[in-house]
């Protein structure tokens, strides 16, 4: 099996697990917490493959992505306090989460042939929109309609995923790279407090 593949399960295992520790923190029940693991983790990607009329949409397709999302619950169980113990656990598998799906949705979309521009848009819809459902659905205003730096590690994810591919025939050390920098960039922005600035005065 291809690393896309690899990404696409490990990314929705933490953003399943996001979406789970959100539910603990709310105090939903064993179902409400499985619901948010799983719009959390295919909401995205399920929209994505949408918009680019790839359907029935992956997950479906695949039984492990379920198996995946159903073993985000007891990981999260079993292993809360460890899982906390790593500075803010919702934190840390969203932005894992995003770096991931990023650059894998930009990946299926340039697939499809489509444009890099569109592709780079659809990679920031499959990273952001799980957490969108999530935030919505938990009573939170959605990450991605606060001034913190998040759509933006996106775009700059992809962006300088599609620089490599025209400098760099490597798409293994590509993508890593790609996703690294997502992480990175969200990593700091939350650490030292950056945000876009928005003065309509």
């Amino acid at each position: 099996m291809d690393l896309i593949y690899w990404i696409d399960l490990l990314g929705t295992l933490v953003f399943a697990i996001s979406g789970v520790l959100a539910a603990v923190d709310k105090k939903f029940d064993l179902v409400g917490a499985f619901i948010l693991g799983m719009v959390t983790a295919v909401g995205g990607g399920t929209l994505r493959d949408v918009l680019i009329g790839t359907t029935p949409v992956g997950w479906m397709k695949d039984l492990s992505y379920f198996v995946i999302i159903l073993a985000a619950l007891p990981i999260c169980y079993f292993f809360k306090k460890a899982i906390l113990k790593l500075r803010k656990g919702i934190f840390l598998f969203d932005t894992i989460g995003i770096g991931l799906f990023t650059i894998l949705g930009l990946q299926k979309t340039l697939d499809v042939g489509l444009s890099p521009a569109i592709a780079v848009l659809m990679g920031i819809v499959s990273a952001t929109f799980g957490g969108v459902i999530r935030d919505v659905l938990s009573n939170e205003v959605p990450l991605i309609f606060r001034k913190e730096i998040y759509a933006s590690a996106c775009l700059m994810g992809g962006l300088i995923f599609l620089l490599l591919e025209y400098f760099l025939k490597n798409a293994s050390i590509n993508i890593v790279l790609s996703i690294l920098v997502v992480i990175v960039i969200r990593y700091l922005a939350v650490r030292k407090n950056w945000a876009l600035p928005f003065n309509p005065n």
